[in-house]
């Protein structure tokens, strides 16, 4: 789940500043977003972050359906979800190898749907998964909850240590995605494309192992 949150630091980075200001996996920028957009502030995009909202929707909808049966945990349908996630994002990879940064708006409106649609597929299968403190789209609440449950305040101090990380890895995949940006637009989905397909190989045979 870290590693996926890192792979989303990717994707946020390359639809913020390759995307036309447009978050893929945080849907808490993109409301704030479209908000501002609808306002007419500062020239912001409205088409770009309401596709993005729906198709994050749509996406996580999708994974509720499919993993509704499921008990918590791994399973061949986590497997299948993950794996969907990493089939999506290869298929962007070789769409934006093809048309780079001078791709029409209709692709590029297509590219941020999709990606969105990813990331919330992502987001539901890992929000299944349970694990305390991430969710791989956003670390609010782990911040919140790193502050609140200080020892300095007289918390009990748990889950320190991957809420920490969360934290980190978002900002650091950003960052990352940020700098592949500046060598091919396609690059930084690659990256999130390797390490969701990762995952879903290493899930899935854990899972087997646990089963």
């Amino acid at each position: 789940m870290l590693a996926l949150t890192f792979s989303t630091g990717i994707a946020d980075a390359v639809g913020f500043l390759g995307l036309d200001r447009v978050f893929t996996g945080n849907m808490t920028g993109n409301v704030v977003i479209l908000g501002m957009g609808v306002a007419g502030a500062d020239d912001l995009p409205v088409v770009g972050p309401l596709l993005a909202f729906v198709t994050f929707l749509a996406g996580a909808g999708l994974g509720g359906l499919v993993l509704r049966a499921d008990d918590v945990g791994w399973s061949g349908r986590t497997t299948a979800c993950f794996g969907a996630v990493g089939a999506v994002l290869v298929a962007l990879t070789v769409l934006l190898g093809v048309h780079g940064t001078d791709m029409p708006h209709g692709v590029q409106l297509t590219v941020t749907g999709m990606l969105a649609g990813a990331m919330g597929l992502q987001a539901a299968a890992a929000r299944h998964l349970a694990v305390k403190e991430i969710t791989t789209v956003v670390v609010t609440s782990a911040i919140t909850g790193l502050a609140m449950d200080s020892r300095l305040v007289g918390g009990h101090g748990r889950h320190v240590g991957r809420r920490v990380a969360a934290i980190v890895l978002l900002g650091a995949g950003a960052g990352v995605g940020a700098a592949l940006l500046q060598i091919h637009l396609a690059l930084g989905v690659a990256v999130s494309a390797v390490i969701a397909l990762a995952v879903t190989v290493v899930g899935h045979l854990r899972g087997r192992e646990t089963a």
